[in-house]
């Protein structure tokens, strides 16, 4: 029997898991027990100085153990520059073993795009091979975030999710805040800050690779997934996009979570908007949301999507009523 599975069975005889003997026996264990390997997935040049390890799904399962999110990274003449690092350990370690495969220079920063732990959770594969005065980027409100229980929460969801796939996980949080309009200068290449305010978080920090003219834009929009909107907004998401795109002129928009575009937020905020205008638009001529459900789910911006999208079925009730709800606040 392999020492996890050991571990763990003895942990649950006779019901000891009851007992605080047995909870401080499996917080110890879990400090010396690790998840399987995540399988490698070569990196993509992306431009001159950008690669992207992508994600092919959108969602974490045991199968895929977490591999939910890209992983980008900029190589500049002085190291290597990790824009979203995944959502365990296992995958930071693969992520490492993949920019080795492209350069032999070390990891000498990392960015995380916002508090979901998809996209922070690798930072602690990075730190233990990197050492823990890693400079890791993010913004203010990010890092009080997951100073809290969100940081916990996230690393608990993501072992649930992927059926313990990812045990093994310390959460390490962003020590360093940025701010809107920054540039960090790396060598030969300057990462310019942005922040517009809320879209798919109220956190979301999107980094420009100047000289390569691609933009790294986290969550705020993707390619054939549906987003969650939990923390977000509709019209908070689409000022975001009209102020990121008069700010930068064109860029090949990579985002957390699909391939990269050159017309990526036109093409997902279409989507976004047959969500958002029918339902404000129900709200304003005093429909039920159900009636505004029926406007979206026949929207041409939102039909056209709904065989090919994932976690359009299972998501896209929620999100109709998010929008809903949104659009009470701002008619009323």
């Amino acid at each position: 029997m392999k020492r996890r599975h050991l571990l763990l069975a003895s942990a649950g005889v006779a019901g000891v898991a009851l007992l605080p003997e047995a909870r401080l026996f499996a917080q110890q264990a879990q400090e010396f027990m690790e998840g399987p390997a995540v399988a490698d997935i070569p990196a993509q040049q992306l431009s001159k100085h950008v690669w992207m390890i992508y994600s092919p799904d959108g969602f974490p399962t045991p199968q895929n153990r977490g591999m939910m999110a890209n992983i980008i990274f900029v190589v500049t003449s002085v190291g290597v520059v990790v824009i979203d690092s995944g959502a365990s350990l296992q995958i930071g370690q693969m992520a490492i073993r993949m920019i080795r495969k492209v350069t032999d220079k070390p990891v000498v920063a990392i960015f995380n795009s916002h508090y979901h732990g998809d996209h922070w959770l690798g930072n602690h594969a990075f730190v233990k091979t990197y050492g823990d005065k890693l400079p890791i980027y993010s913004l203010a409100s990010s890092i009080e975030k997951l100073k809290g229980a969100e940081g916990n929460l996230w690393r608990s969801l993501m072992e649930r999710w992927t059926n313990q796939s990812t045990i093994g996980t310390k959460v390490v949080i962003p020590n360093t805040a940025v701010q809107h309009g920054q540039v960090i200068q790396f060598g030969d290449v300057s990462l310019r800050m942005h922040h517009y305010g809320t879209a798919h978080t109220p956190s979301d920090l999107s980094v420009e690779i100047v000289q390569d003219k691609v933009t790294a834009v986290g969550d705020i929009a993707m390619t054939n997934r549906i987003a969650n909107m939990d923390d977000g907004s509709y019209p908070g998401t689409f000022k975001y996009y009209k102020a990121l795109m008069a700010a930068t002129g064109e860029q090949l928009w990579v985002p957390g979570h699909g391939r990269a575009r050159p017309d990526l937020l036109k093409t997902y905020g279409d989507f976004m908007a047959g969500i958002w205008e029918p339902s404000l638009k129900a709200v304003e001529d005093g429909k039920s949301e159900a009636e505004a459900r029926a406007a979206v789910m026949k929207d041409p911006r939102v039909a056209s999507r709904a065989k090919t999208m994932d976690g359009f079925d299972g998501n896209i009730g929620k999100y109709i009523s998010l929008a809903y709800l949104e659009a009470e606040k701002v008619a009323f």
